[in-house]
Order: structure tokens, then sequence, then C-alpha cells
């Protein structure tokens, strides 16, 4: 499954950027290169996103779900 997140990427006085996401609580990364930083984002928003998804299906108690049945 794929799902879009926005960054927010920046250039610090250090010369390294910083990738944050108000979508991915946790999200905060730096890389060397702009691809470095991409690369590591997506690898820790993967990470972070399936943890999420554990603990959201391990709390549910009830919910509803639209059942497509064909006849």
């Amino acid at each position: 499954m794929a799902r879009m997140i926005q960054l927010h990427i920046e250039r610090l006085p250090e010369g390294v950027y910083l990738a944050t996401s108000d979508e991915v609580q946790g999200l905060v990364v730096q890389g060397r290169t702009i691809w470095e930083t991409l690369e590591i984002a997506r690898d820790v928003a993967r990470k972070l996103l399936e943890e999420q998804g554990k603990t959201e299906e391990a709390s549910l108690e009830s919910f509803d779900y639209p059942l497509v049945v064909e006849l």
C-alpha cells in the first residue's frame, strides 16, 4: 500500500538538510544531501507508519466498515 506524506525540508547552517513532517509524528531526519535525506525519510516514515498501524489496530474496540457485496 502506498501513502503520500508531505515533507518539509530545510538546509541548516551546518550544511546538512533536515526533513520533518506534520503528518507522521516523530519523523525528524537529516542527511548530507537532499537525496540522502529523502531516502532516510522514506525508511523512517515506513517504520513509523507500520508501528502506528499496529498500535491503532491493537486499540480498536469497535468500528464501522463499509462492506461491498456483489450479487
